[in-house]
């Protein structure tokens, strides 16, 4: 796999003081997609992403582990109007579990 140019972006944005958000949606295979973003040029961009598939097999990515064989932390802005908004220690408690 090629390093990924993105993750001295993405650090730098996760450990900056920016103001968190956290989203969720569901897909149409039953699968669940949590983020937590941080606004960047007007958008917010995710800098931990967790992944549930209709299987329950999680996935978490974030600057340390931008990507694997089964995806990878979103390199798009986030659609936030197809999102639901959460709390953070909603999205806490499952990145901790999926640890």
């Amino acid at each position: 796999m090629l390093p990924d140019l993105r993750e001295p972006l993405v650090r730098q944005l996760a450990e900056s003081d920016l103001p968190r958000r956290r989203w969720r949606a569901a897909d149409d295979d039953g699968g669940l997609w949590l983020f937590e973003s941080v606004e960047g040029d007007g958008e917010q961009w995710a800098i931990r992403q967790i992944e549930i598939d209709a299987h329950r097999r999680v996935h978490r990515y974030w600057w340390r582990h931008l990507q694997d064989e089964h995806g990878f932390l979103t390199d798009q802005a986030l659609e936030i109007w197809e999102l639901t908004e959460i709390s953070q220690e909603a999205f806490d408690s499952v990145w901790e579990l999926a640890g």
